[in-house]
């Protein structure tokens, strides 16, 4: 029998409509439903939930995420080291990586049982933290990893290494390594390119630097970035996916390389990432 994983948005009333729906359409279409607690609470208190770093023990064929980008990048650490499908539904607002509208959820899902989908492969990003020179940390991400000061408004000290080589020391408010799904996130927003998702890159960017002549830059996807905290203004955070966060001390070193997991996207049509961008960020008009 064939199993359905569904990770849900909290906070979104209208999942109480839908789920039920869903549910019956994966139960006539030969599917045991697996739920996480965010989708579960939807259906009442007595409905059975798995954690998401559980799911993938449970060997799901499919994994259906209703809600926005957010919610899909928490689904795809969870099933980063597993070959199970992602569906990502957009209930949110932009919706890069969950570009399916929920009123081609059912079409999607039909593509997929007769296998007219197509599945595409993202890289993601392993980084380490490492404390007096001893891992003490350590994740794969989809989208990025930054290094940032807190709140204050004060910049921070970082030194940048690729592959070993000294490449600049920058004062700024942080840095992004991003991988190429993520070059469309908080990378793009702080300035940095627009890198097509088969690409072979990591692109590490500045935030707001205080010398106009650092500027981001675009490596090959098999080399190390590595970041050094050097000064601290404040506190100084390490963000994975703009979602898990970790404090940083003066010395810290954050390694990021090509992770040898990858994400699979359930694409039911290709749309390619010029369509997305003229779609969702009205890119090109004039």
């Amino acid at each position: 029998m064939f199993k359905a994983a569904i990770i849900s948005k909290p906070q979104k009333p209208e999942l109480a409509t839908i789920l039920p729906e869903l549910l019956a359409w994966l139960e006539s279409h030969g599917y045991v439903t697996l739920l996480d607690p965010d989708s579960a609470a939807y259906l009442g208190e007595q409905i059975a939930s798995i954690p998401r770093e559980e799911m993938p023990q449970h060997q799901p064929n499919l994994v259906i995420v209703l809600g926005g980008d957010g919610t899909l990048l928490a689904a795809a650490r969870a099933f980063a080291h597993s070959p199970t499908p992602i569906l990502g539904v957009n209930l949110g607002s932009l919706g890069f990586l969950t570009e399916v509208p929920l009123t081609d959820l059912y079409t999607s899902l039909e593509a997929w049982c007769d296998n007219c989908a197509s599945i595409e492969e993202r890289d993601m990003m392993h980084a380490e933290l490492l404390r007096e020179g001893k891992v003490v940390k350590h994740w794969d991400a989809l989208n990025d990893i930054v290094v940032s000061k807190a709140a204050i408004a004060r910049m921070a000290d970082f030194s940048i290494e690729i592959d070993q080589q000294f490449v600049a020391a920058v004062r700024a408010d942080g840095i992004i390594i991003s991988t190429p799904t993520g070059s469309t996130a908080y990378n793009l927003a702080a300035d940095g390119p627009i890198v097509m998702p088969t690409v072979n890159a990591l692109v590490v960017t500045p935030i707001c630097p205080h010398l106009l002549t650092i500027r981001p830059i675009v490596v090959p996807g098999d080399s190390e970035v590595n970041i050094r905290v050097e000064g601290v203004p404040n506190l100084t955070y390490l963000t994975v996916d703009g979602q898990e966060a970790v404090d940083l001390q003066l010395g810290d070193e954050v390694h990021c390389r090509r992770s040898k997991h990858s994400v699979r996207l359930l694409r039911p049509r290709k749309n390619g990432l010029f369509s997305v961008l003229r779609s969702k960020l009205s890119w090109g008009e004039r």
